[in-house]
């Protein structure tokens, strides 16, 4: 569950991923067949910060987010049963719900503008009442669009599998990265449908 201290540290995962400073990041997607590497984290002085493996077959796209050491710390599950590309993260290598952290969907499955909704495992309601927001480029924290807790800046390149992205003081960075890593995932995933001719 996502908890907020006193002073205003909002943690998902650990708190020992929250900072009393902004934390810049580059998050580039990889799309080498031979390599489990689907993406890799990078600080300002380029060094690797984290990695996202993926698997190659099975039922469900799955993505493990590493640390320095190889150790999963988040896997992110896409639901093959959802209209509103639906993604459930957990904590560690295990899909068992007892670990479910939360949940990315599209707020609407007609929507225009891209937004997604995130539900904590705390939520199972899931009203109309998220936890946090992600829209366009802006990560929020509630269901308004008033508290910014990261930025993704402008993309590097014409389609760009690059983004540099701002984590606020304060904030959880790892749960930020899986959102980003979501919000790429689904955006691949749609162009890869456009351009295979689907509507």
């Amino acid at each position: 569950m996502a908890s907020t201290s006193s002073s205003g540290q909002i943690s998902v995962v650990n708190p020992k991923f929250c900072t009393a400073y902004p934390v810049d990041m580059t998050i580039k997607q990889k799309f080498s067949v031979l390599s489990k590497t689907k993406y890799a984290v990078t600080g300002v002085n380029g060094d690797i910060l984290f990695q996202v493996t993926g698997n190659f077959f099975g039922l469900h796209v799955r993505r493990y987010l590493l640390d320095p050491a190889g150790n999963t710390i988040l896997t992110l599950q896409q639901s093959s049963m959802s209209m509103h590309s639906r993604w459930e993260v957990f904590r560690g290598d295990s899909t068992d719900y007892k670990n479910l952290l939360f949940s990315v969907k599209r707020s609407n499955i007609f929507q225009i503008k891209r937004e997604y909704d995130v539900f904590m495992a705390t939520n199972p309601e899931e009203n109309d009442c998220c936890d946090f927001k992600f829209c366009k480029k802006e990560i929020y924290a509630g269901n308004s669009k008033n508290i910014v807790i990261a930025q993704m800046h402008n993309q590097i390149g014409f389609i760009s599998n690059k983004y540099s992205v701002t984590v606020y003081p304060n904030v959880d960075c790892v749960f930020i990265i899986a959102l980003v890593v979501i919000f790429q995932e689904i955006q691949s995933r749609t162009r890869r449908h456009h351009n295979n001719g689907g509507m």
